[in-house]
């Protein structure tokens, strides 16, 4: 297992994954931005909310990548098809308790069902699966993780003697 070799499939995970939900949403699939969320936790600015929240999920791609780097060497075997069930794993997590749950309680510029009209959100909170970007949008985020995750555990086995 190579560090170097998960460090590069961070980047290209994280580049491929962030490629097909971009698509997905031009394609009209969901109508989630992820960088835009991201984004616009730290700053109610549009365009800047997009390119902080393109560094922020890439840097976040790297950290999700040495997670599964440090359980691939716990359990000592990684490869593709293991990454992909982290990669599952991790798009469930991530629509269901990470940004239906968590996210809205911390995002400073997400509604939530607490919110009161007066008050207006820059975001409509994801609900359950992200379901509120869409009936797709389940569907087009955990197989753009399943890949990430595969390309993480493929690229982790480079190297490897």
């Amino acid at each position: 297992m190579s560090a170097w070799g998960t460090a590069a499939g961070a980047f290209v995970g994280t580049l491929v994954l962030t490629t097909v939900l971009r698509t997905a949403s031009e394609l009209r699939l969901t109508r989630m931005d992820l960088p835009f969320l991201l984004g616009t936790a730290v700053t109610a600015d549009r365009g800047r909310a997009k390119a902080l929240g393109y560094l922020v999920h890439f840097a976040n791609g790297q950290v999700f990548a040495f997670v599964y780097y440090a359980v691939f060497l716990a359990i000592g075997h990684a490869g593709w098809w293991l990454g992909a069930l982290f990669g599952l794993v991790h798009g469930l997590f991530s629509g269901t308790a990470l940004v239906n749950i968590l996210l809205p309680l911390v995002h400073p510029r997400m509604g939530s069902p607490l919110t009161s009209a007066p008050r207006v959100a820059l975001l409509e909170p994801p609900g359950f699966l992200m379901l509120n970007y869409g009936p797709t949008t389940p569907l087009v985020t955990v197989l753009a993780h399943v890949g990430y995750g595969a390309i993480v555990g493929g690229f982790t086995t480079l190297g490897s003697t």
